[in-house]
């Protein structure tokens, strides 16, 4: 509504004050801001209700005659035809915005294979969301694998944004369900990640812009074994997942974490496997940072834990809606960085 206001202002401007006061200024501020706020159509009405109201103004105070006022006209026939210009500059670009958009969506999907709902007797939800604040690619990243041993799991986040960042996230997606189905155990998995990621690396050893050497991604892997009733996980840098048992919410903490894959020359010892009850009806929730280092206007980060507690009676799929609604909300729809979250729940095996 503020260009018709505008040009209401400059209207009453003209009929209410002396013939000395001029309402220029807000007619031409009508029509630049229409350009701005409005479609095509409603900048063209603005710019001629401008020069409409303008010469109406003229007819009003008997200037037909005056050179001055001509001149004024003119000045504002050529800020309405600019007006459209603008308008239509602003429009080429926001359409180029949704397509890149697009494909970035389609890049992310594409490597981003949809998750299976049901393997064996765990039942999965997922959930990804992209920063608000521009069309960037991410690579945040999750899959999910039936193998002998269990259903493994995998949760992770690239350093960085942009095609690299999504191209690392795809060597290593790639690289897990590879070698998910036939490692032996988590560790072994963990070294194999590990080896990929730094011959992908070493193929790659700078790019215009970052150092692909320098690329790190942290990582969380999980196995859930058909035939007990736990859950197995690796931890490689990532925020620990969180474990809802009977309304109870706590967090997994690694005893020995490891360092993020392609910085596997600092570990020492191997990769250490922790262990935790994992019963029928029991959820097991794994995210990335983006999560927890969502921000509220204050700058407080998002108190995950807590938020969960209140829900943790929920199904997984109605869990995942209540966080996705309170992070738009606890970032007044200003998210700052990719999302992922993936929830694992324990089916019963009757």
């Amino acid at each position: 509504m503020l260009p018709a206001v505008l040009l209401v202002v400059g209207l009453l401007i003209g009929l209410l004050t002396p013939r000395d006061v001029r309402p220029d200024a807000f007619l031409a501020t009508a029509m630049v801001s229409a350009a701005a706020l409005l479609p095509l159509w409603g900048t063209v009405l603005i710019g001629v209700g401008a020069c409409a109201v303008f010469v109406g103004l003229m007819v009003d105070f008997n200037s037909l005659g005056d050179a001055i006022a001509y001149s004024e006209l003119a000045t504002l026939a050529a800020i309405a035809a600019f007006s459209v210009f603008f308008n239509r500059l602003l429009g080429r670009r926001a359409h180029q915005l949704v397509q890149v958009r697009s494909v970035a969506e389609a890049a992310q999907m594409a490597v981003l294979h949809p998750v299976p709902r049901d393997l064996g007797h765990v039942t999965l939800e997922s959930l990804y969301l992209s920063a608000a604040a521009e069309a960037r690619i991410g690579g945040d990243l999750y899959a999910a694998m039936p193998t002998p041993y269990g259903v493994r799991l995998l949760i992770g986040d690239v350093r960085g944004k942009g095609l690299l960042a999504i191209y690392t996230a795809a060597t290593l997606l790639s690289a897990f369900r590879e070698a998910a189905h036939d490692a032996p155990d988590l560790p072994h998995l963990a070294c194999r990640l590990e080896t990929s990621m730094r011959r992908h690396a070493a193929q790659y050893p700078g790019l215009p812009g970052s150092e692909i050497a320098e690329r790190f991604i942290t990582a969380l892997l999980a196995e859930i074994p058909d035939d007990e009733p736990v859950v197995r996980t690796v931890t490689c840098g990532h925020p620990p997942p969180l474990l809802l048992h009977h309304g109870e919410v706590r967090e997994l903490q690694a005893a020995a974490p490891s360092p993020p894959l392609n910085l596997g020359m600092l570990v020492n010892d191997g990769y250490h496997v922790d262990l935790a009850p994992f019963h029928p009806a029991d959820r097991l929730l794994l995210y990335t940072d983006g999560v927890t280092e969502t921000r509220d206007r204050s700058g407080a980060f998002y108190p995950l834990t807590e938020r969960v507690r209140s829900w943790s009676g929920e199904a997984p799929h109605q869990l995942l809606d209540h966080l996705h609604r309170d992070l738009i909300a606890y970032s007044g729809g200003e998210l700052d960085d990719d999302i992922a979250v993936l929830i694992a729940w324990r089916r019963s095996s009757r």
